[in-house]
């Protein structure tokens, strides 16, 4: 016999604190006809009330940022969505909204990215746009919205180094430096590489 009661102990500060989980919760005892009625309360209190300190805190830095008035006109879905982005890569949308360095739209390598783009897995073309900017989903508004450093800032792929060398990615300006391979097929060698072999490799 455990002699459980409808009441809970964490530590705070070093200090034993004893929580009630409903009204005279310390006389209760735990029985085999209340014991589901126990569960309900010590699952709603380790998953609400044990983090309620921490949630508001995290509401009111969340609230200075974003006024609760405006969060209140959306719904869980839409909440994630404005928060994390989509996940689903549109290609031709990030097609159009690249810019080139020292490449142009036609040239082979430019062309050759493309087609691994095309070729890779969806979970790989999150690897890569992630090696690229930092973030492995899309703005709400598309790729015609990624952010950099210092405001809003394309996608980008710069001609940079020999074809000895692996791309070099620079998050804080959605650049990928890409080298000049002298075959397609050293260039998708060298670019799954970087996205999957090298987690943080060749990032600044």
């Amino acid at each position: 016999n455990l002699e459980l009661y409808f009441n809970t102990s964490f530590e705070l500060l070093g200090k034993i604190e004893i929580i009630e989980l409903k009204p005279d919760g310390n006389d209760i005892k735990l029985t085999e006809e209340n014991k589901n009625e126990y569960l309900e309360l010590m699952t709603k209190w380790r998953f609400t009330r044990g983090v309620e300190e921490q949630t508001k805190a995290f509401l009111h830095g969340f609230n200075e940022v974003v006024p609760q008035q405006w969060i209140q006109i959306f719904d869980e879905r839409e909440l994630e969505l404005l928060l994390c982005g989509i996940s689903k890569i549109d290609i031709l949308d990030w097609e159009r909204n690249t810019i080139y360095k020292n490449y142009t739209e036609t040239t082979k390598h430019v062309q050759w990215f493309w087609q691994f783009v095309r070729e890779i897995t969806d979970e790989q073309r999150a690897r890569l746009l992630q090696f690229v900017t930092g973030t492995c989903r899309v703005p709400i508004g598309g790729f015609s919205e990624l952010l950099g450093s210092n405001g809003p800032q394309k996608f980008c792929i710069e001609k940079y180094g020999k074809d000895n060398i692996l791309p070099r990615s620079h998050t804080c300006f959605n650049r990928l430096d890409l080298p000049p391979y002298k075959k397609y097929e050293i260039l998708k060698e060298k670019l799954l590489f970087a996205i999957e072999e090298c987690e943080g490799f060749g990032q600044e």
